[in-house]
């Protein structure tokens, strides 16, 4: 067979691995977002109980960086410390290690009934956790797929001349094989996807246990790297988690390395078959790597702080939304054409300095953080500013010549800019208002009302990426889930509110303390959520979607 063909159908494979990995994470995230964020939350005391939250999240997102990447965004609100992220991660790469046991089976059988069940639930069942449970057997089914055209693109490999040349090369040299796997590990930003890869090259017989060695230590190495560089520009707490989690790993990975040339690891200890052998490493390190350093989170905790130190009075990297150049571009203003997709631009970056005063409202209702509520505070002035700007370089579009389209996009983008604003507002002047409140009078909410509030919260956040992906695609599919998520917080609402009003029959005193806090904070969110829906109804009403009244008609 061709070369360039074995290696045509070997890249197609590996992006259909890639693939299928992120299709079962954003399935499990999507249909179960708020529980696993809820799962997170909860495992802040005690490193055995975060080690064990890590190992059960990371087997349901398939992805120790997702994990890590939760985590870090944890800390950097305060919520969780960087000894309890690092006891996360620890178990999260654990979790990962297992996902690999699980699907380094033959499970071929399986391919055809998760197929048929993943997509008669993704396209036929219109409730979001169906649907999206659906994309997550979907998934799975691509990955034992692709790994079926691994192991047939891999096959005639064994036939090579070359083929022996390079692993004879490579064992002779592990420092090569250990950076190469490192690298792409870091390339494909998937360490399953790497292990599965070089697996199913183990049982066809092209890679040798004793060269795949190295390589899974480069693997462990590359996934750190990963979870470094997708938090680069994150807050100094959420950056030293995946920082620490790189040190331990780079310290044991390169300290069993240069142990190999001493020594001869017994590699038929895991397992008789070289594709067993490999994931039973891949386990095995992390298993001792979670064992061993688990004990010295917070020794790390204090080295990383050491190597980011928190950075200097006054100098805010919280902000760094409203330091962006504006997107408006006066040049463009009589090509109303362009000068509105610059609008558009400009509105989206409004949308996502509203996040990122969202995101951390939660927390602030625990921590009461003066400084972090002035910090958001600082970015609803930037909202306003965006807002009075928008409105002002649109009107100066419509003094041109424009089509009725284009009349009309610019009528949708002012009004999206005047509720983004009061978006805005909600939070500065309400829920930040009634943060501060609690933590003035040292309330604390019952059990039950803190999780609903956290549950309405996650569920607005996620609708507000929903929101933003209307805003740039115009998608309908996602128009119409838009609408029916406001339906859905509507009803979140009027429960927690019946819910309420029994804890305060029942005599909870927490709740009694927090009823006029709790209330507001369901209303505001639920306001706030109403807010983000409005993205959707110009694409409903033009498709015919939206009715114009919810009256039901007269006889």
């Amino acid at each position: 067979m061709h070369l360039l063909y074995i290696l045509l159908q070997l890249a197609g494979a590996i992006m259909l691995l890639l693939w299928a990995v992120r299709m079962v994470r954003t399935g499990v995230e999507r249909a179960h977002g708020v529980l696993l964020r809820e799962a997170l939350r909860g495992a802040t005391k005690g490193r055995v109980r975060a080690a064990a939250a890590g190992t059960v999240l990371a087997v349901m997102l398939q992805s120790a960086t997702a994990v890590a990447v939760l985590a870090a965004g944890f800390a950097a609100t305060g919520v969780m410390t960087v000894s309890g992220g690092l006891a996360v991660m620890l178990g999260a790469d654990v979790g990962s290690a297992l996902v690999v046991q699980a699907l380094s089976f033959d499970l071929s059988w399986l391919v055809p009934l998760l197929l048929f069940a993943g997509a008669t639930m993704f396209l036929k069942v219109e409730a979001r956790i169906v649907k999206q449970t659906g994309r997550t057997l979907l998934g799975i089914a691509f990955i034992l797929i692709s790994l079926r055209m691994v192991g047939e693109a891999t096959a005639p490999m064994r036939h090579s001349a070359l083929l022996p040349m390079a692993i004879d090369y490579l064992r002779g040299d592990p420092v090569t094989a250990f950076g190469a796997a490192a690298l792409f590990t870091w390339l494909i930003h998937s360490s399953v996807a790497s292990v599965l890869l070089f697996m199913s090259m183990a049982a066809q017989g092209v890679l040798p246990a004793e060269v795949a060695l190295p390589m899974i230590l480069g693997v462990n190495l590359g996934a750190g790297l990963v979870a470094v560089g997708l938090t680069r520009g994150q807050a100094i707490d959420s950056r030293r988690i995946p920082l620490g989690n790189l040190i331990f790993r780079a310290t044991a990975a390169v300290a069993i390395l240069v142990g190999l040339q001493a020594a001869t690891l017994p590699i038929s200890w895991f397992g008789e078959s070289a594709a067993r052998q490999v994931v039973n490493l891949h386990l095995a390190f992390n298993l001792a790597l979670l064992v061993v350093c688990l004990p010295f989170t917070a020794t790390m905790e204090r080295l990383a702080q050491l190597i980011l130190p928190d950075a200097p009075a006054g100098e805010e990297t919280f902000d760094l939304m409203s330091r962006r150049k504006s997107a408006l571009d006066r040049t463009v203003i009589k090509m109303p054409g362009v000068a509105l997709a610059s609008a558009t631009r400009e509105v989206l970056r409004m949308a996502e300095t509203v996040e990122i005063m969202l995101r951390p409202v939660m927390e602030l209702f625990e921590s009461g953080d003066k400084a972090r509520v002035a910090q958001l505070r600082r970015l609803d002035e930037e909202v306003n500013r965006a807002h009075t700007d928008i409105k002002l370089y649109i009107a100066e579009v419509n003094r041109g010549t424009m089509s009725q389209d284009e009349a009309r996009r610019g009528i949708e983008l002012t009004d999206l800019a005047i509720n983004l604003e009061h978006a805005g507002d909600i939070i500065a002047k309400n829920l930040l208002v009634l943060a501060e409140e609690k933590s003035d009078k040292r309330l604390s909410f019952s059990r039950e009302g803190w999780s609903e509030l956290t549950a309405l919260h996650d569920r607005v956040l996620a609708n507000m990426q929903i929101a933003m992906n209307v805003l740039v695609s115009g998608d309908l599919e996602a128009a119409r889930q838009l609408v029916v998520e406001k339906e859905r917080m509507r009803k979140l609402e009027r429960d927690s509110h019946e819910r309420h009003l029994k804890r305060l029959q029942s005599g909870t005193v927490q709740s009694i303390e927090t009823s006029d806090i709790h209330l507001e904070a369901v209303r505001a969110l639920k306001e706030f959520n109403s807010l983000l829906v409005s993205v959707a109804y110009p694409i409903l009403t033009q498709s015919g979607d939206l009715l114009e009244s919810r009256l039901a008609k007269t006889a």
